[in-house]
């Protein structure tokens, strides 16, 4: 159990404050922006880029195919995709978690970096979900790391204390179970649990913050009601 020695183990997440400093973000922020903007241009060069910027990313994908293939390529990254010093981040929350983390995972042989797009009003979520169902996450810490358009009206739900439900009292789909907007995923959906339904809240970490929890969480359906574009990225280290 990967969050076994922190206070917050029966929680099964946390605001890690001040995870990075204030030009750490920029070269985050900077980081993902050019990222995006590199396959933007890969997936459609005659889109203009003119007075492009993260939360304005709706205005400049407006189809849901080109933004399907944005996700294509922006959800397989790893720490060599973005300038940004992801070592240092997993260093720090090593002493916050009290195990050596490192940002290599063994079954997927790289480290393995996304970046969440989701636009104004749309249908560009997870179902709720537990990472743990697949078997390269299953003991790993996740962090949640906000870039852009994150406000309590975009922020990541996550379902507190659900880590700790046992399986049988769960209710869900099979792999590759949950089609939502035509697009499949890999992860089972989680319908609901044998005491109801789920009772989602959104933590709202501030920017330079992280939210992390366990692999476990029942977490997602992070549905974007404001009217800006979202961008955050998501991260994975383990022991």
């Amino acid at each position: 159990n990967i969050i076994s020695k922190t206070n917050w183990m029966n929680d099964g997440y946390f605001i890690f404050e001040s995870a990075i400093s204030d030009e750490e973000y920029k070269d985050f922020y900077n980081s993902t922006s050019s990222a995006i903007e590199k396959i933007i241009k890969k997936i459609n060069p005659r889109i203009d880029l003119a007075n492009y910027s993260l939360n304005k990313y709706h205005e400049f994908i407006t189809s849901d195919e080109d933004h399907q293939r944005v996700i294509n390529l922006s959800r397989n990254l790893s720490n060599a995709d973005l300038s940004c010093d992801i070592e240092k981040l997993a260093d720090k929350l090593s002493h916050h978690i009290g195990y050596k983390l490192s940002t290599f995972i063994k079954e997927l042989k790289k480290s393995h970096v996304q970046i969440r797009i989701s636009r104004p009003n749309s249908l560009d979520i997870n179902p709720p979900h537990k990472d743990s169902y697949l078997s390269y996450y299953e003991n790993i810490l996740n962090i949640w790391l906000p870039i852009s358009g994150c406000n309590e009206k975009t922020s990541l739900p996550v379902v507190p204390k659900s880590h700790l439900i046992s399986e049988k009292d769960i209710y869900r789909t099979g792999n590759q179970g949950a089609i939502i907007n035509k697009n499949k995923y890999m992860v089972p959906c989680i319908l609901k649990t044998r005491q109801g339904e789920l009772n989602m809240i959104r933590p709202n970490p501030r920017y330079g913050d992280a939210l992390i929890f366990s692999p476990s969480l029942i977490h997602g359906a992070a549905f974007n009601l404001s009217n800006e574009t979202r961008v955050s990225l998501e991260l994975r280290f383990t022991r």
